[in-house]
């Protein structure tokens, strides 16, 4: 805590510097106080509350507070005034009509910094978030029901103008057996870790009429005498998605369904099938992203500066997509609706709940959840245009909104004109607006991890892990690296010096790098200093502590080697990985499965890593 209060403070001298407002101590005074009788929650969620009624009172053009835990001087809170009083009129609360950019960006950096954490949850929170998701579950099934066959109908419509030439590939592919399955290097549901998922003994009724055991759990059919070990699993004894939360924030946890590796090996086979069809029709490409989000962030900088573009934010958008909407979108393609069916989990065990029939599509961890909601999410929009012109789409009207439309995950970009009918859109087939992230009322835009204000960018640096107190606490380390370059890069030259000093009681060398390098060290404008010379390639070398994996034995051997193999070498294309919504992270950079040379006979541990001292180049 106290060192997470001192960076605030580093943070807050800086900005008012740059603000050319006066540092107010009184601010500094009542995070400590407030800190010390509220705990981690003061800085982690009610700093976050007061930054959400910032961005929301941007919108709305006056200050509109949710939350009354801070003193008010006239309109406007006394926490933070030297800063919001640039932005907002202290007697009236009304919106400047030249409000100071730095200043918003000073506000949203102090309140914001702390809100995204990667913390666990108290108990309470976490059972909170499991009813949560049997609430929503309900209400999925309560939508199905509440759906009029005029909705369904032109959502049928809609979703033929959109995706019929797209899908007839991807139904051609399929029909024609070029789907080739993957394993995930995450946890299953069956708990099979690593080279253990290649001798998988279990398969599913309703898998081996789409994905014929012999064909995809064996290299070859000369291993038809082990189908006698194969266990074919009926509907009623398939092993349940397993629900778990993972930490998010320190005020909720992320949920996320954990599938059977069955079901997971053969929903790896449709993704890179369903993403080149996809991404092969300009159309589609232009609506649709899976793996680049600075379309999105354009597009949301521009709305911010002509106002034409809103910016809109699911909550739960994953477990709000009802199944029986995608067996609509996939009804005339009868090879892709059966495959996604076929692979798709039906029951899920809730802690605290018991086994439940899903009415959801999937839930967040599916490999196919992220592409399918948003083709799901497309076309609930484009219903929503097509009500708010009154007129029905056709193919050449539709072209007329690439650059105004798109879909990233859950982060939506319409066209104003149109906003409130989309949004209407959404909730009729049981979508959830995030009204406290959606804008476009005012000049303030957010999408894909970067805010804009009338075209400047507002974007601020979170933390995500608490300080580290040990060498061994190489996660936090490497986010503290992580979080200082960022404040360099963000012209927090002050801040970054005290961060320095306070690494180097960790890391005894840490020495000035390319963000390219694999040493843990800092980034700069200035260029790196070699420390000496390769005795052999004569390039420069720095001391310094890099990231290495932490792998255990875990042998592969008999047929489940020769799969293994056949598999890692048959994908080679970079875009049949698996796509992740909140894209790559460190780990699955730094130590792709693929690149270890002792595969069959080692395996990463999930996420366990360690720091070692050494010679790198610093480039």
């Amino acid at each position: 805590m106290k060192s997470l209060i001192l960076l605030w403070e580093k943070v807050a001298i800086e900005l008012a510097t740059r603000c050319g407002t006066k540092h107010q101590p009184a601010d500094i005074k009542t995070i400590s106080r407030r800190s010390k009788h509220e705990g981690q929650s003061f800085l982690m969620i009610t700093l976050p509350n007061l930054g959400k009624d910032f961005e929301r009172s941007l919108d709305q053009g006056y200050w509109t507070p949710s939350h009354s835990s801070f003193h008010l001087n006239g309109r406007l809170p006394r926490f933070l005034g030297g800063f919001v009083e640039l932005v907002f009129d202290r007697a009236t609360g009304v919106l400047l009509d030249t409000p100071s950019v730095d200043a918003i960006h000073a506000v949203r950096q102090l309140t914001l910094m702390f809100g995204k954490t990667h913390l666990p949850c108290s108990n309470a929170r976490r059972d909170e978030a499991m009813r949560t998701y049997i609430e929503c579950e309900k209400d999925v099934q309560l939508a199905d029901v509440r759906r009029s066959p005029i909705d369904l109908a032109a959502f049928r419509r809609v979703s033929s103008l959109l995706f019929d030439s797209t899908f007839t590939k991807i139904d051609r592919d399929i029909y024609e057996g070029k789907a080739v399955p993957k394993h995930g290097p995450g946890a299953t549901a069956d708990r099979l870790r690593g080279n253990a998922k290649y001798l998988q003994s279990t398969w599913t009724a309703r898998l081996d009429k789409e994905f014929p055991v012999l064909e995809f759990l064996f290299p070859s059919p000369s291993y038809y005498d082990e189908l006698n070990e194969i266990d074919i699993l009926e509907p009623e004894a398939e092993i349940p998605v397993r629900v778990i939360s993972v930490p998010k924030t320190l005020k909720t946890p992320r949920i996320i369904g954990i599938e059977p590796t069955a079901m997971q090996y053969a929903q790896q086979s449709l993704l890179p099938i369903m993403l080149d069809g996809l991404k092969g029709n300009h159309i589609l490409n232009s609506f649709l992203g899976f793996d680049d989000q600075e379309p999105n962030q354009l597009m949301a900088q521009r709305g911010s500066l002509y106002g034409d573009l809103a910016t809109l934010d699911l909550s739960e958008a994953s477990d709000r997509v009802s199944n029986q909407l995608v067996r609509e979108l996939f009804r005339n393609h009868p090879h892709l609706r059966n495959a996604v069916d076929a692979c798709r989990s039906t029951r899920a065990d809730v802690p605290g709940h018991g086994v439940h029939c899903l009415s959801k599509f999937a839930s967040m961890g599916s490999a196919l959840c992220f592409p399918i909601e948003a083709m799901i999410f497309l076309v609930m929009v484009f219903v929503g245009i097509e009500k708010a012109s009154n007129t029905p789409l056709d193919r050449r009207s539709i072209k007329k909104y690439c650059g105004a439309v798109r879909i990233y995950g859950d982060d939506i970009i319409v066209p104003v004109d149109c906003v409130e009918s989309v949004v209407t859109s959404l909730h009729l087939f049981g979508a959830k607006v995030g009204m406290h992230k959606s804008f476009w009322t005012g000049r303030f835009r957010e999408s894909c991890g970067k805010e804009y204000y009338a075209g400047h960018d507002v974007s601020i640096v979170k933390v995500r892990q608490n300080f580290p107190t040990r060498r061994r606490d190489v996660t936090e380390i490497i986010s503290l690296v992580s979080l200082r370059n960022q404040l360099y890069f963000a012209g927090f030259w002050n801040t970054c010096g005290w961060l320095d000093d306070s690494i180097r009681k960790l890391l005894k060398y840490f020495p000035v790098v390319e963000p390219t390098s694999s040493v843990l060290g800092r980034h700069s404008f200035l260029p790196y200093q070699g420390e000496r010379n390769d005795a052999f390639l004569h390039s420069p070398r720095v001391r310094g502590y890099r990231v290495s994996a932490i792998t255990s034995s875990d042998m592969l051997d008999g047929y489940g080697a020769l799969l293994k193999y056949f598999l890692k070498h048959g994908l080679t294309d970079q875009e049949h990985n698996p796509v992740d919504p909140k894209g790559p992270s460190w780990f699955d950079i730094l130590f792709p499965e693929s690149a270890d040379r002792d595969h069959l006979t080692r395996s990463v541990r999930d996420q366990a890593v360690r720091i070692s001292l050494g010679w790198a180049q610093p480039y």
